[in-house]
């Protein structure tokens, strides 16, 4: 993709800031009729953005729909059938010491935005955090991996056909057009990517004191107990590390096995895999790709250490690497260093509870965290540690309920969204306090003469 100039970034902000203080945006109508417009194009391209994703990182028809674009459409849904009801003002309890005023907090959305997101979900994990900022009432300006051509030409095609650039503008481009972006001011930046890029941004935003949202990554662990349903805990962790090939920020990075279980399991999930996908994995439609040759070779560099259970097939051409089990890994191999992002599972043996929990607890917080075992076990567990987000006895799940907020915690990110909390990600918080002038109570005033009957109330 080709870097978009300065000059046009520059001027796709002052623009979307004049047309912001015409207060059009904050009309509840005007962002409602943008919701009900961009789901029509959405549905309108539904197979041209099908089409982009097998190409870039060769999702079938099934997954695309439904890791991406069932989830935008679902989430704007959800916006339409209750912006009304988030936007209104919220009365909240004044004290008595304040009487006779009242005290109300409205949503003001913040202004111009800025969303950047990867290449892994590239329609979702773009268009869905535009719903909030459509929601809110900001403008925004639109960043796209250009890791996945396809997709970011398609979206280019979506939003300049549908949406004034004044109002929702996309740029393309790579380091560069990035490096630009992310020096300039803006009144909210929302990124998704990694943490090493995450911390750039936050460093620039720091420039302007903009508020921002990181949606980062990190290792999400997968612990199986001696309790667990094998077979169902077989298939769900099969599922999850596999959609998109692994390349997902919620995939189960690393699996602790309890020891009494542990074969079976490993066993239990080949099995599911050449269920899922066939004998020849490779020749599956339902199998993504690796998204560039780079990935690749990072991923087989990965394979070295531990002992092979089972996958280990690498096709670079193909930007192809089968689903790879990786038994006896110590923590200290250089898989466990990094965030995997690819379809190899390794797995750490235990006889305790607290072994995983403790190696858990000693790195950083994961954006997901997942525990196959009882109820009554699985509350511990979660006591005991953090996560952005879990699932009990399954995995990835959590994304999907637009009632529940996503995001991570410390070095997985920062800042939630999905539903209402991706309407409150857009909006500024405005506490107001309205004091009637017909009686005028005079306990706060200088020089304190009703001190003593102030002091009672506050």
């Amino acid at each position: 993709m080709e870097e978009t100039a300065e000059s046009v970034i520059v001027n796709h902000i002052v623009n979307q800031r004049e047309f912001f203080s015409t207060q059009k945006t904050k009309d509840i109508g005007f962002r409602l009729t943008q919701l009900h417009k961009l789901k029509k194009a959405i549905i309108k391209n539904q197979g041209k953005i099908e089409q982009a994703l097998w190409k870039d990182l060769h999702k079938s028809p099934e997954e695309s729909y439904l890791t991406e674009i069932s989830i935008v459409v679902g989430e704007i849904d959800n916006h339409i059938l209750h912006l009304k009801e988030w936007a209104k003002p919220k009365k909240v309890y004044t004290p008595i010491h304040l009487f006779p005023s009242s005290s109300k907090v409205i949503y003001e959305p913040l202004g111009v935005a800025l969303i950047v997101a990867p290449w892994n979900y590239p329609f979702q994990l773009l268009i869905n955090s535009l719903v909030g900022a459509i929601s809110s009432g900001c403008c925004c300006i639109l960043k796209p991996s250009p890791d996945t051509p396809n997709v970011a030409k398609i979206m280019e095609h979506l939003i300049t056909g549908n949406f004034n650039s004044n109002y929702i503008s996309i740029v393309q481009g790579g380091r560069e057009t990035n490096t630009i972006l992310f020096s300039q001011r803006f009144d909210i930046i929302f990124f998704t990517g990694s943490t090493k890029v995450g911390k750039v941004v936050m460093k620039a935003a720091a420039e302007h004191l903009t508020p921002v949202i990181l949606e980062l990554g990190g290792k999400s662990p997968c612990i199986v107990d001696a309790d667990a349903n094998i077979d169902i805990a077989a298939k769900r962790i099969a599922w999850g590390k596999l959609i998109n090939a692994g390349q997902t920020c919620i995939a189960p990075d690393y699996l602790f096995a309890h020891h009494s279980i542990k074969d079976e399991l490993l066993n239990s999930i080949t099995k599911h895999i050449k269920l899922m996908y066939g004998e020849n994995i490779k020749q599956s439609r339902f199998y993504p790709r690796i998204v560039n040759e780079q990935a690749v070779e990072r991923l087989s560099g990965l394979l070295k250490q531990g002992k092979m259970h089972s996958g280990g097939e690498i096709d670079l051409k193909e930007r192809f690497i089968s689903p790879t089990i990786i038994d006896e890994v110590l923590p200290d191999f250089l898989i466990m260093q990094e965030e995997i992002f690819g379809p190899i599972l390794p797995v750490i043996t235990f006889d305790n509870i607290n072994e995983p929990i403790d190696y858990i607890n000693e790195n950083e917080k994961p954006l997901a965290f997942y525990y196959f075992g009882r109820n009554k076990k699985a509350k511990e567990v979660l006591a005991r540690t953090t996560s952005g987000g879990a699932c009990i006895n399954d995995t990835l799940m959590h994304i999907t309920n637009h009632n529940l907020p996503f995001g991570g915690v410390g070095n997985s990110g920062m800042g939630k969204y999905h539903g209402q909390d991706s309407f409150l990600a857009f909006s500024n918080k405005r506490s107001i306090i309205t004091s009637p002038t017909w009686i005028d109570l005079p306990l706060k005033y200088v020089p304190f003469k009703y001190f003593k009957i102030l002091k009672r109330f506050v």
